[in-house]
């Protein structure tokens, strides 16, 4: 049964670390990356769908991505569903085929985006905490009832600190790998 909730404990802190490095991802570092468009929604024919399933996305050089849509008809929609996105980008159209030049971040922009980095790796270590509070009131629900001995739940609070250490390390890790990402020029 202990080992039972370490196990689900243990995978769902895996989920808050996963969910974090796909945060991360969708924050640009000043690279072309064909990731940062996949927020997009475009509108197929009456239905929304991302990006990637209307047009092909690649990075043409570091600070250039370039969109091909399937189909001649697209090109419109997927360049107005670029335009009007949050990313601020504008592409330029040459027949099928868009090239969305990347403007190099300001020194503001990139103190911005560390900020809301940190506030992302602030979120999953209160995620992967509150994973540790869940399992610990497990535990101590099973001792209550006696199905565990004393020393069993401390041993197993004590392992789920361990766990919980190991992911704070890991998101402090990510956190500072981004930060750095988003600082060099």
């Amino acid at each position: 049964m202990l080992n039972e909730i370490q196990q689900d404990a243990k995978a769902r802190m895996t989920k808050s670390l996963a969910s974090l490095e796909n945060d991360f991802s969708k924050i640009r570092a000043g690279r072309a990356h064909p990731s940062l468009l996949e927020q997009i929604q475009v509108d197929y024919y009456g239905s929304m769908v991302p990006i990637s399933q209307v047009a092909n996305i690649s990075a043409e050089d570091s600070r250039t991505l370039k969109v091909s849509p399937w189909e001649k008809e697209m090109v419109a929609v997927v360049e107005k569903a670029i335009m009007t996105s949050d990313l601020g980008l504008n592409p330029q159209t040459l027949g099928q085929v868009m090239r969305i030049p990347l403007p190099p971040l300001t020194e503001e922009r990139r103190r911005e985006l560390v900020r809301i980095v940190k506030d992302e790796a602030e979120q999953a270590k209160v995620a992967v905490r509150n994973i540790r509070r869940d399992a610990n009131s497990d535990f101590k629900e099973l001792l209550k009832d006696k199905e565990v001995s004393a020393d069993e739940a401390h041993k197993a609070e004590e392992n789920i600190q361990k766990l919980t250490d190991e992911f704070i390390k890991s998101i402090d890790e990510k956190l500072d790998e981004k930060e750095n990402s988003l600082l060099e020029i």
